[in-house]
């Protein structure tokens, strides 16, 4: 009979395997998928994972994302604004149009006291929250981590920060007459509750696994308070920090438009009087816009920029 068998032979007998049949049995194993396939694989998948393509916003897209709704917001009020000037739903004494605004301000800025005006309310907000700030932080943790003291004190300053800043004028006015004194009072009371507030907020959302695993390493006392608590509690201490500041501003403004006297000089609030005092609707809404234009400022180049960073240090923000 024929012999059937393809393979060639050599001269000793049958032909050796092909050579894949020789390969030991872990390379086949690797190859099909097998248990060392798969690590690869997934330390591949993690590593995947891990790595973050930074890749720099092209600036049209990024002014499109960013000015463009700010800016289709403003031109539609000043729209509607003067929709409702031109069609004189109120006389113009009392509801003037956008440009008489405009004219008011100009005014004021060919007279040189706007920058003035500004500047003493702006340094005014800016020391108060200072102050606020060095008060309010200790205070804060004391009430976080004490607990008698925050069985006391907490819905004291609970209270204090629902309490209206205006309501602190007259009492401010009758301890220190009609002076900064008066105006740094009203500030401090309305944004040290708001500050202390935030700050044990932070400090109520920190998972105390990371407090133990600062004790462990050591970071106890002040220490641990640097380096563990106060960096840990720091997105609720921003909040804090953004809503004391939008007191202080709410509270600079009342007291200066209550406590007028010419040894306080002129800021936003007493340019607003003034406007209220001589009937003056377009110098009123300029000033109106002024301390709106300076709270809006104040956070999106301070405290916006500051939460963002700190958002996307924790990786909850890209």
């Amino acid at each position: 009979m024929a012999d059937t068998e393809t393979r060639p032979k050599t001269a000793d007998g049958p032909a050796a395997p092909p050579a894949a049949a020789a390969e030991p049995a872990t390379g086949r194993r690797e190859q099909d998928g097998g248990p060392g396939g798969d690590l690869a694989g997934l330390e591949a998948g993690l590593d995947a994972l891990d790595t973050r393509t930074t890749s720099r916003t092209p600036l049209p897209v990024l002014l499109r994302r960013k000015a463009l709704p700010p800016l289709v917001a403003v031109v539609l009020v000043l729209g509607l604004w003067q929709t409702a000037f031109a069609l004189e739903l109120k006389p113009d004494y009392q509801l003037p149009g956008p440009l008489m605004v405009w004219d008011a301000l100009a005014e004021e800025w060919y007279k040189g006291t706007i920058l003035s005006i500004v500047w003493q309310s702006v340094s005014r907000g800016a020391l108060g929250f200072a102050v606020a700030l060095l008060a309010g932080t200790p205070l804060g943790l004391l009430v976080a981590r004490v607990r008698p003291v925050r069985a006391a004190i907490g819905p004291i300053l609970s209270g204090l920060q629902s309490l209206p800043s205006v309501a602190w004028v007259p009492a401010a006015i009758i301890w220190f007459g009609l002076t900064d004194a008066t105006i740094y009072a009203v500030v401090l009371l309305g944004a040290v509750p708001s500050i202390a507030n935030g700050l044990v907020a932070g400090v109520d959302r920190i998972d105390p696994l990371h407090l133990r695993a600062g004790t462990v390493l050591g970071a106890t006392g002040l220490s641990g308070v640097r380096h563990v608590l106060l960096p840990a509690a720091l997105p609720g201490y921003i909040s804090g920090l953004k809503q004391g500041w939008a007191f202080s501003w709410r509270s600079l403004m009342a007291a200066e438009l209550i406590a007028t006297s010419p040894e306080l000089g002129v800021g936003l609030g007493r340019l607003l009087e003034t406007g209220r005092a001589y009937q003056d609707m377009p110098l009123v809404l300029g000033a109106i816009l002024l301390i709106l234009l300076v709270g809006i400022g104040i956070e999106l180049l301070v405290f916006a920029p500051l939460e963002r960073r700190v958002l996307r240090h924790r990786g909850l923000l890209r």
